[in-house]
């Protein structure tokens, strides 16, 4: 019996396919956006990035007004800290995840010392006692944060995000599973309590599967969120062994659930979700948070769209290419723009404090598309202005484009 021929798809067309999968293909919805829009793109993505860095909004917020257009932020809380659809948990980073892949990652929860960092696993073989004391704090005591267990002057762990004692064990518990994030307080700190109180009970009653098993259905959930990946694609999404992705590709491949493609300019082997569409078009316009799933992984996105992107947060000032908080212009099917923004939320501004465009670029017309997304999003962060600042190559032709347009004067 010989094997199927592997199909080649054309650059453009796994361009599409891959904006489709990550929920680009579909106009913005023309009606109010709420729980059951958000719940579906969550499903869709299936990993929500997690970061505490707020110049601009909360990076959590963002992949669902990318996608959405402007959205109550107050509908996304409730969907994680009121109805719990969805959890918190370290997938790609720390994550919000659908709770159906709960159970996909309990292997990852009984094997935290081979996965979790240095200090957490430090402080639970060193003092074991104290671990147990945090747990049994938060059963008898209820919903707790890290600042709850810091009694007198904190000691420096020396660890890059200098948690104190208690943090280090209720991330611990927190990264087994004995506790989870039943929200976070307004100034993004985690609220920690016992699992069984805060997941829904057919989600802790659902079976745990063999590890084997567990990370087939994650690289089928990768295959899916990315329309079509590498290898490495798959496992980085919910970043897995390189083994273990492997083994499950091909199982996966074998079972005919992903389909062995080659892309052109790609350079190497690839993988197709067969339910995957195959838009002829996309009509895309938005902003994307650094941390969003579609551009996440940086050699990715140059392969996909010719898009050299770096996260620049950790640069000296002076060493900045592009800027502090720079998120990628989506429009069409190409990344053709990027601009670093900040929310000055006392003077009510958005600052675009630089703008660069791509090489090539209709810069016209991509101006005139961007100031519409920017003023768009000012709008859902409750900013009066959009102000653009100057810097960049493109900074010039933005402004004139996002300028309040005059009413004639006279006779």
């Amino acid at each position: 019996m010989h094997p199927a021929p592997v199909e080649r798809l054309p650059a453009g067309l796994a361009r599409r396919i891959a904006l489709a999968a990550q929920g680009f293909a579909e106009p913005r919805p023309s009606t109010d956006i709420g729980i059951r829009q958000l719940r579906r793109l969550v499903d869709r993505l299936a990993v929500v990035q997690i970061d505490s860095v707020n110049v601009l909004s909360r990076s959590h917020y963002l992949p669902a007004f990318s996608r959405l257009g402007s959205y109550p932020r107050a509908a996304l809380d409730d969907l994680t800290a009121r109805r719990h659809a969805v959890f918190e948990y370290w997938a790609h980073e720390a994550s919000f995840l659908p709770v159906r892949l709960h159970p996909f990652l309990r292997w990852r929860m009984a094997a935290a010392e081979q996965h979790a960092w240095g200090n957490m696993v430090r402080l639970q073989r060193e003092r074991p006692g104290f671990v147990a004391e945090v747990l049994e704090r938060v059963r008898a005591e209820g919903p707790l944060k890290a600042g709850d267990l810091l009694d007198g002057p904190r000691e420096r762990s020396g660890e890059m995000w200098d948690w104190h004692a208690g943090k280090v064990a209720l991330e611990w518990l927190f990264f087994t599973g004995e506790v989870t994030a039943t929200h976070r307080t307004t100034s993004f700190e985690k609220v920690y309590d016992l699992t069984e109180r805060v997941l829904p009970a057919d989600v802790l009653r659902a079976p745990t599967p063999e590890p084997a098993d567990a990370v087939r259905e994650l690289v089928r959930t990768a295959a899916r969120a990315l329309g079509v990946a590498t290898e490495r694609d798959l496992r980085d999404y919910f970043r897995l062994t390189p083994v273990a992705a492997r083994t499950a590709i091909a199982e996966l491949a074998d079972a005919g659930q992903l389909l062995p493609v080659e892309v052109t300019g790609w350079g190497g082997a690839a993988w197709l979700d067969p339910a995957a569409r195959r838009p002829r078009w996309i009509r895309a316009r938005a902003l994307l948070s650094p941390f969003d799933s579609l551009v996440w992984e940086r050699p990715r996105v140059e392969r996909i769209f010719g898009f050299r992107y770096r996260l620049e947060i950790y640069t000296p000032a002076a060493k900045r290419v592009h800027g502090y908080y720079v998120l990628p212009f989506l429009l069409g099917d190409h990344l053709v723009a990027r601009v670093d923004l900040k929310a000055d939320r006392k003077a009510g501004i958005l600052l675009v404090q630089a703008a660069h465009g791509e090489d090539g670029i209709d810069r016209r017309a991509v101006s005139a598309a961007l100031a519409g997304e920017l003023r768009l999003m000012a709008d859902w962060l409750e900013l009066d202005d959009v102000a653009v600042c100057g810097a960049g190559d493109l900074a010039g032709e933005l402004a004139r484009a996002s300028a309040p347009a005059r009413a004639d004067v006279g006779a």
